[in-house]
């Protein structure tokens, strides 16, 4: 499920914590499903279970996943990772209208390049 990449200058749990957020935002992992304990996981990739609790701490502060008293950490809601997801969405979408300017495009041909790519979205 998790690969770490070791040449990565990326703390360890910053690793752990990016791979989940994806699979959680993709809908790899359900809401409502429950994560790999600490243990189990820290186990599988040979780390220490600090780093996992810190990843999994990131995480909760994220508002990905909540923990369950003696029951262990489990995707949150729906609404809220759409709503993350759509947070992360537009401020990648921001950032790509300003390099667009910065780079000397019209805004009708940002528009006219968005309404296309939406429109063949639609149609695959």
């Amino acid at each position: 499920m998790i690969i770490l990449d070791y040449q990565d200058r990326r703390p360890i749990y910053e690793q752990v914590s990016e791979k989940f957020r994806t699979l959680i935002l993709s809908g790899a992992l359900l809401p409502g499903s429950r994560m790999p304990s600490v243990r189990q996981l820290a186990m599988e990739l040979s780390i220490n279970p600090n780093t996992i609790q810190r990843a999994y701490m990131d995480l909760e502060q994220q508002g990905l996943i909540y923990p369950v008293k003696g029951k262990g950490n489990f995707v949150s809601r729906n609404e809220e990772i759409q709503r993350i997801g759509r947070r992360d969405y537009l401020l990648e979408f921001q950032a790509l209208a300003e390099k667009g300017r910065d780079i000397g495009m019209e805004e009708e041909e940002l528009i006219h390049v968005i309404r296309e790519s939406y429109r063949e979205g639609e149609n695959d």
